[in-house]
């Protein structure tokens, strides 16, 4: 079961499906009636799909529910509401019917808080279920972006004990590589993981999109110079896997007129969680004020709005 079938979502659930035994019903859930019939006319193929209204449906049918939501707010709706959220659904199971074992699990990437609530409550309610039947949230954050999630190449930074990870680990390998499935921890450790590696991504973005426009402002060949820093101490994800500069990597949101990828406001908000995650802890950063500073810059301009997060090179290189 799949709720939330956004721009990431969506080829999750379709990897995912194709994933599983086609004989077994694949149940999805979407606030948008487009993309359910998108997705069942694309996945249906490889076996039966059917649609939910909300998440109680969804924890009633099924024991794995996956979730890929865009925020904080929808995932406190789509867990805690009263009547229609998966928490409320697992407490309505028949208590009489044979044990179950349910695993509900978020893969966005959402405040640190709104993650420990909803694991807390979930904690509680697996206090109050009948004897043989359970519930464990995990925590699991993606990396790789809309072209990983189509690829199923994705990283999962897992938050969760040594036995829900072992029965996550084969569902998450139908969207990413398994050594690229890390069990980081208790439930919060996947979510403290993902911020930090979005910390670290987002000031990169504008530090390889500042370094790409030195170099194009003294009218180097910037394939060369992409070339040279990927064989040299400056390589990373951005220059080598989607650089900022059109052209470079054909498949790259830069070469798609900075289309299809991480929006700018989208990073901007994981650099603030980054942000205030280390406030949090007390640890000092320099960085990230002055980048938060260049992405809302860039964000305001109506050439940049709503493009994914390397248009940050075209930012600098129009000026």
């Amino acid at each position: 079961m799949v709720v939330g079938l956004g721009v990431m979502g969506y080829p999750m659930a379709i990897n995912l499906r194709r994933h599983m035994d086609p004989g077994t019903t694949f149940f999805v859930c979407d606030i948008s009636n487009d993309a359910l019939t998108k997705f069942e006319s694309k996945a249906q193929s490889g076996g039966p799909v059917l649609r939910v209204k909300n998440g109680a449906e969804a924890a009633r049918l099924s024991d794995i529910v996956l979730t890929m939501l865009p925020s904080a707010s929808a995932v406190e709706s789509v867990y805690l509401a009263p009547d229609t959220g998966i928490l409320a659904g697992i407490r309505s199971r028949d208590p009489n019917m044979a044990a179950r074992q349910a695993l509900i699990m978020e893969c966005g990437t959402i405040e640190s808080g709104t993650i420990r609530r909803v694991a807390d409550r979930t904690s509680e309610l697996n206090q109050q279920l009948p004897e043989g039947h359970s519930v464990e949230f995990v925590d699991a954050p993606v990396s790789g972006g809309p072209m990983g999630a189509q690829a199923a190449t994705l990283t999962f930074m897992v938050g969760c004990t040594n036995v829900a990870f072992a029965k996550v680990r084969p569902v998450l390998s139908g969207m990413g590589n398994l050594d690229g499935i890390f069990h980081c921890g208790e439930v919060g450790a996947g979510t403290a993981f993902k911020v930090i590696n979005n910390y670290l991504s987002a000031i990169t973005s504008l530090a390889a999109s500042e370094a790409l426009n030195i170099g194009d402002k003294l009218g180097l060949d910037l394939r060369v110079l992409t070339d040279v820093i990927n064989a040299s101490g400056g390589q990373c994800w951005v220059t080598s896997k989607s650089n900022p500069v059109p052209g470079i990597h054909a498949n790259a949101p830069a070469s798609r007129g900075y289309e299809g990828g991480f929006r700018i406001e989208l990073c901007r908000k994981v650099l603030a969680m980054g942000h205030n995650l280390a406030k949090t802890v007390g640890a000092r950063t320099i960085l990230d004020e002055p980048t938060m500073d260049a992405f809302d810059e860039a964000a305001a301009d109506p050439r940049y709005k709503g493009k994914d997060a390397r248009v940050i090179y075209k930012w600098l290189n129009d000026q």
